[in-house]
């Protein structure tokens, strides 16, 4: 049996990935009036307040297309029965279809075509193999966990310069800074040399911690040469690209906007000198399509690219997708992918792929992620909880919360506005209702909001109409942490943060008290997933690749899984797979192979 059988085998259909974002269209109905009896509810409405999502704009249909165009016609992917008959791909045209994209890896073409068309091409054309839809793919958004993790360098400012508590945790500072001033060491392996390919959403191409590190790119939606994460018509897309190159490549030295909460000299990547390829396969919205990865893969093998890193998924397997990480991994490409954040035990594809090395995630206490996928394809564990990073610019925020002298930690939500609001504190429970703000005044209040209760952003509609001008949200989890949180990045919000458990404790004693909230812009932000854990694998990955440029993408691999840290049960289990990952180890073996 090829390895293609034995990966198709345990699917049935596709897997629901998690959905970027939160849940916008709730927000929509909650801002609507609301019809029920309940005049008590309606009796705490503020006037003339306006809360929640906007409508998603039309865009353009070429790069935020759904499924099903406006004009009838779905992506699909068309498959030829050999190589030779991919020259056929004209035909497409003569049934009144578009051809997308041509892969060279395998005899197939995306396209788009209407049903009707599909069912020409198939009757009239004896070449063609099969034609199957080109499933759409997602960034694997921001998940929630309690980021009691790197809590202690992310309020003091990383130790040693620029070297965060997730860096250490992988022993990157080992390969390259044996003498400890926090610097990479001459001569030593820090990525110069290998070419790492971010197949994402595009970059703040001006990030001063990442602008000298890109040495080529492509946005495979727009089709152009320019990967930005940035829609002149509509603003910054999710910053998700961003946040993951700078995982792997942040430079020395080259610190962007955060003081005082991140060191002058900013944030440092695991591989600092790596030369980063951008490929743009996410809209602004996080959404792609499979034949823009797989044509994004050949892109990167194109530009020579030794590692490639995807913190994207959501599909189930096919033989297209097979065939394309088969000649990647052929070409001596190793290509790593975040397992997912559903916390099943079932890796999102394309991580599961057998030429693809699964990466999940762990906190600072090395405990998987409650959102970290496993499974008996996950391979890996690196730092995914609470992970500072680079962000579009001035996008970030850092937050400080102040009532009567106590400020708890927090962190703000994630494409909240960056404002600085203060009011008296008011409980408003779950934020659950119309009328969950006892105590509240038109005139203004900061609302405390258990988390959980309902959709963030529906509880933050509900107490913006009761005149909320800004939220807490309280952690009611035992652990503990603060959650990362985001809420949609278009519409009316107030400023918004979240705080640990025992600062909620504290808080809730403290109602009718004057709170404030700071918010200030930052070129970082925190993040948590599979997503933020995966580029640090690939970073490791090219720190081998420059000590080593002969290997291959399976020995890398062997020296990686050999010598991770081993979690959970004794040897390989499918919570933490190998454990995790440890760079200086990993060479160390690598440095043994003949």
């Amino acid at each position: 049996m090829r390895a293609w059988d034995l990966l198709r085998a345990p699917f049935g259909k596709e897997r629901l990935m998690k959905r970027w974002g939160l849940m916008g269209l709730l927000a929509l109905a909650a801002c609507g009036p609301d019809d029920s009896s309940d005049k008590g509810a309606q009796s705490q409405v503020c006037p003339n307040i306006i809360a929640g999502s906007l409508s998603e704009p039309v865009e353009t249909r070429s790069v935020h297309s759904p499924l099903v165009g406006d004009d009838g016609r779905q992506r699909v992917i068309i498959r030829y029965k050999d190589a030779l008959a991919v020259r056929a791909a004209s035909r497409v045209e003569q049934v009144g279809g578009q051809v997308t994209a041509t892969f060279r890896s395998t005899p197939a073409v995306a396209a788009r075509l209407t049903p009707q068309e599909q069912r020409a091409l198939l009757a009239g054309d004896p070449t063609v193999e099969s034609i199957e839809l080109d499933q759409e793919w997602r960034a694997l958004a921001p998940a929630t966990a309690p980021a009691s993790s790197f809590l202690s360098s992310a309020l003091q400012g990383v130790t040693a310069r620029e070297l965060s508590a997730g860096l250490r945790k992988v022993q990157a500072n080992e390969v390259w800074d044996l003498d400890g001033d926090g610097l990479p060491d001459p001569g030593r392996p820090t990525g110069a040399g290998v070419r790492l390919c971010v197949v994402d959403s595009g970059l703040d191409l001006e990030h001063p911690e990442l602008r000298d590190a890109v040495v080529a790119g492509r946005d495979l939606l727009e089709g152009d040469d320019t990967p930005s994460d940035f829609s002149s018509g509509h603003g910054w897309g999710t910053g998700h690209g961003t946040h993951v190159a700078g995982i792997i490549a942040a430079r020395p030295g080259q610190g962007g906007l955060g003081a005082p909460y991140v060191e002058s000299a900013g944030v440092m990547g695991v591989a600092p000198g790596v030369e980063l390829i951008i490929a743009r396969v996410l809209d602004l919205h996080g959404r792609t399509h499979m034949s823009f990865v797989l044509a994004a893969v050949e892109y990167c093998a194109e530009q020579g690219a030794k590692v490639i890193s995807l913190s994207l998924g959501g599909g189930a397997p096919t033989r297209t997708a097979f065939e394309v990480f088969e000649a990647a991994h052929a070409q001596g490409i190793l290509v790593v992918a975040a397992a997912g954040n559903s916390g099943s035990q079932v890796v999102d594809y394309p991580a599961s792929d057998p030429h693809v090395l699964a990466v999940g995630a762990v906190d600072a206490q090395d405990r998987r992620a409650s959102f970290s996928s496993g499974g008996s394809q996950l391979g890996l564990m690196a730092p995914g909880v609470d992970v500072l990073s680079t962000f579009p610019r001035g996008q970030g925020a850092f937050s400080t919360v102040d009532v009567r002298g106590t400020q708890p930690l927090s962190r703000s939500l994630l494409y909240a506005p960056i404002q600085n609001k203060w009011g008296k504190l008011v409980d408003c429970g779950g934020g659950e209702s119309l009328d969950s703000c006892q105590g509240s005044t038109c005139s203004g209040f900061v609302a405390y909001v258990r988390q959980g209760e309902v959709p963030t952003d529906v509880a933050m509609v509900n107490v913006m109409k009761q005149g909320a001008r800004a939220v807490i949200f309280g952690n009611s989890r035992p652990e503990g942490g603060v959650d990362i949180l985001a809420m949609p990045r278009r519409g009316q919000w107030v400023p918004a943060v979240t705080i640990t458990q025992a600062g909620g404790t504290v808080l809730h004693r403290m109602q009718g008290e004057l709170a404030r909230l700071s918010m200030s812009a930052a070129d970082y932000a925190y993040m948590s997933g599979t997503s933020m854990a995966a580029p640090y694998v690939s970073g490791v990955a090219a720190l081998l690749f420059s000590a080593r440029p002969s290997a291959t993408p399976d020995q890398v691999k062997h020296a990686v899984l050999s010598s991770a840290k081993d979690l959970g049960p004794s040897g390989f289990d499918e919570g933490h797979g190998h454990g995790l990952v440890q760079a200086r180890h990993a060479l160390e073996v690598l440095t043994q192979v003949p």
